[in-house]
């Protein structure tokens, strides 16, 4: 995905929702940071958007996001890429996240405001998820020199997460302190 779709998403999820401001809290979020022409390719493989409606307690705004723009949507038929309505749940993020939103809103996203997620911030939450495809993500950015391991290492103590999955994501970050 390169900040043209991710705008369209943005633009599109405004006007489902009738809001001014959406969160994006998935891996293109990154696209707030850095200019796609400075992210590797591993960093932009999804098709994909995470949508997350602000004030949303019973999930009808992200069912709502689901619906029109979501995966077999005909807005993802037409398009090739579509946003996923997700809840706070989502995502494990770390105290204060939501202090370090990056907006993101040009006139191609037609004055609605994508508040998009801290690199760092981003980070916490895929090696949270711990799937292969989020290891390559943050692996893919430390390598283009785009993130600072000790800030997630930081973060990464701000969250509830198990001890068990605390040790696996510290074993996989230590590959980078070894060089």
């Amino acid at each position: 995905m390169d900040r043209a779709a991710l705008e369209h998403i943005i633009r599109a999820a405004g006007n489902v929702l009738g809001e001014q401001s959406v969160i994006i809290i998935g891996s293109q979020a990154i696209l707030a940071s850095f200019d796609e022409n400075r992210l590797p390719v591993d960093a932009m493989r999804s098709m994909e958007a995470d949508v997350l409606p602000l004030d949303d307690p019973d999930g009808s705004k992200a069912d709502l996001i689901d619906g029109v723009l979501g995966e077999l949507s005909q807005f993802d038929e037409t398009f090739g890429y579509h946003g996923d309505g997700v809840s706070v749940e989502t995502a494990v993020l770390p105290v204060g996240w939501e202090s370090r939103l990056i907006p993101y809103e040009n006139e191609n996203t037609n004055g609605v405001t994508g508040l998009c997620l801290d690199r760092h911030d981003l980070c916490v939450a895929k090696l949270a998820a711990h799937r292969e495809k989020d290891l390559t993500f943050v692996a893919s950015l430390y390598r283009a020199h785009l993130i600072d391991i000790s800030i997630i290492l930081r973060r990464l103590n701000q969250t509830s997460l198990p001890d068990e999955l605390r040790g696996r994501i510290g074993s996989f970050l230590s590959q980078f302190a070894r060089g």
